[in-house]
């Protein structure tokens, strides 16, 4: 880690006395050795010392990450999470099922796929090809780098059926919606996916959506997990006219499909200036407009921030990467009390 400081002794961030933790349980299955629980989704909270901003924020990390993706960097600085805070939000991370502090074990909640392996973290964070545009990439490239090692630390295996996976995501993240009330999901790369769903699943709950990096294009299969068979997820999400299968949905006119639950949403789609993934963003945002969403693209170089690859929330810049979200989502809260 960069720093010659001892964490504790580092003052770069508020500390406030409002903070919890609490789960969201999985469903209770009958084992030979007794009632078990499967797949809890773990959920931290914090929020300003006093009145926040109207809608909370619900932080979705990606791929085989945790909550931590959100709350520090690699090099150790403070994460989006107090920065969001800070700026006056009340803020909800959640470990995603069998994730960080979520339980997982295959007999309950299924297989697991492969181990996230440093050369696939390169590949997608650090690509070989991106290092001249990717100056925002400050930390170690090879390795053996303790930055690396950082960033490899929290990823674990996703799930073997990523239908399921982000099917049981989407039932917790719902969930806690039902407890928290209207508020803005934020997700990062593959939990885009399960934040789709949720908002499918419960519309009235769902303020806005930020997607930063989220996977795609729509159908894609994504390496090391599967097919985006529904367009935008593995899990059958709400069409209408309801389709029956997914083949059905790929094949169909995409002016004709649409999904109820995400009409009229505010979506920004987020992508760096140096990452693959911005390649196919407006096909995202148009996939989902076409659906009934209010999606757009925010492209970090747009708003003079540059630099910046797939992991655009821990890059040396993320104090400067998580403003245009900020100025955002405020906007959305304006619009809304117009």
């Amino acid at each position: 880690m960069a720093s010659t400081l001892a964490p504790h002794a580092a003052a770069n961030h508020q500390i406030t006395l409002r903070r919890g933790q609490f789960w969201i349980p999985g469903e209770r299955v009958a084992t030979t050795g007794g009632t078990v629980q499967r797949a809890p989704m773990f959920v931290q909270w914090e929020a300003p010392p006093h009145a926040a901003r109207p809608y909370p924020l619900v932080l979705v990390h990606g791929g085989g990450g945790q909550g931590t993706d959100w709350t520090g960097t690699p090099d150790g600085r403070p994460g989006w999470a107090t920065r969001l805070v800070e700026a006056g939000f009340a803020v909800y991370v959640v470990d995603r099922c069998g994730h960080g502090r979520s339980p997982y074990h295959p007999d309950v909640v299924g297989a697991m796929g492969g181990q996230f392996p440093y050369e696939a973290a390169k590949d997608l964070f650090l690509p070989d090809a991106a290092e001249p545009e990717q100056s925002q990439w400050t930390y170690g490239r090879d390795i053996g780098s303790g930055d690396l090692d950082q960033l490899l630390c929290p990823m674990g295996p996703l799930p073997a059926d990523l239908a399921e996976s982000q099917r049981m995501d989407a039932d917790r993240l719902a969930r806690l919606l039902d407890i928290v009330g209207p508020a803005v999901l934020v997700t990062h790369s593959a939990g885009a996916a399960p934040g789709w769903l949720a908002a499918d699943a419960r519309p009235d709950a769902v303020a806005a959506i930020v997607a930063i990096e989220p996977i795609g294009p729509p159908f894609a299969v994504v390496p090391g997990m599967g097919k985006l068979s529904w367009g935008l997820t593995a899990h059958r999400i709400g069409y209408q006219p309801e389709l029956a299968r997914p083949e059905d949905a790929e094949r169909a006119d995409p002016a004709t499909l649409r999904v109820p639950g995400l009409a009229g949403t505010p979506i920004s789609v987020v992508s760096g200036g140096a990452s693959a993934f911005a390649e196919f963003a407006p096909h995202i945002a148009g996939f989902l407009t076409t659906l009934g969403a209010s999606a757009e693209h925010l492209h970090l170089p747009d708003y003079g921030v540059t630099g910046n690859g797939h992991g655009l929330t821990f890059e040396a810049n993320s104090d400067h990467t998580v403003v245009p979200v900020i100025r955002w989502i405020t906007a959305q809260e304006s619009t809304a009390a117009s």
